[in-house]
């Protein structure tokens, strides 16, 4: 059963199972539609850290799970460096649907647009509220307008940490996917070091 908006009935919202169970019947927007399945977060409920992405990509809009293709190898080489444990923190993003367009065979990402990140945020305020984790880490930009509003620039203000209507404490880096396009090796070693060294201040922050 949905509502007039097509947002699904929560069983029990202060499940998160139960949550993301009803995620997957969401027609909140037209992303659904043309996507496989959505792509609710996973982690633990207690985790500490909570990372925020943009949507899931191709691999992931497939496998039915946040950050598992390029992007998440990134991310997990970065966690690692920085001295987080992955299996500790909750990650999902902003987005939980696939927007893509054809070229041939592949599909290519599509950033979303303000009506389809506002038509998500339902969900994502969901988690924040189950998980209650101590810092938020967005990831990119749509992620960190998202959580701190359209003025918010990655560029400027990265690495610093700032509060939102939803999270206490939110730190904002560039999404991993960025450190791939980078132009050539030297540019990618030195975006990831520079991503490395976002996500150890948070680290420390946790200490």
């Amino acid at each position: 059963m949905r509502d007039e908006n097509g947002y699904p009935k929560i069983k029990d919202p202060r499940s998160l199972r139960r949550v993301a169970e009803a995620s997957k019947e969401c027609r909140g927007c037209h992303l659904w539609a043309r996507a496989t399945q959505t792509v609710f977060g996973e982690g633990p409920r207690s985790a500490d850290i909570l990372l925020v992405g943009e949507q899931p990509g191709d691999k992931e809009d497939l496998a039915g799970h946040p950050f598992v293709g390029p992007a998440g190898r990134v991310l997990d080489d970065a966690l690692a460096a920085a001295g987080i444990d992955r299996k500790r923190v909750f990650v999902t993003n902003a987005v939980k649907h696939f927007k893509w367009r054809a070229r041939g065979k592949r599909r290519l990402h599509e950033r979303p647009n303000g009506a389809e990140i506002a038509a998500c945020r339902i969900w994502l305020e969901l988690e924040l509220r189950l998980v209650r984790p101590d810092i938020v880490v967005a990831l990119g930009a749509t992620a960190a307008q998202a959580l701190l509003g359209r003025s918010f620039r990655v560029t400027k203000d990265r690495g610093k940490l700032v509060s939102s209507p939803l999270a206490d404490r939110v730190v904002a880096t560039v999404h991993p996917s960025s450190i791939l396009r980078a132009p050539d090796d030297d540019s990618r070693r030195a975006e990831m070091r520079a991503f490395v060294r976002d996500l150890r201040s948070v680290a420390r922050l946790m200490r």
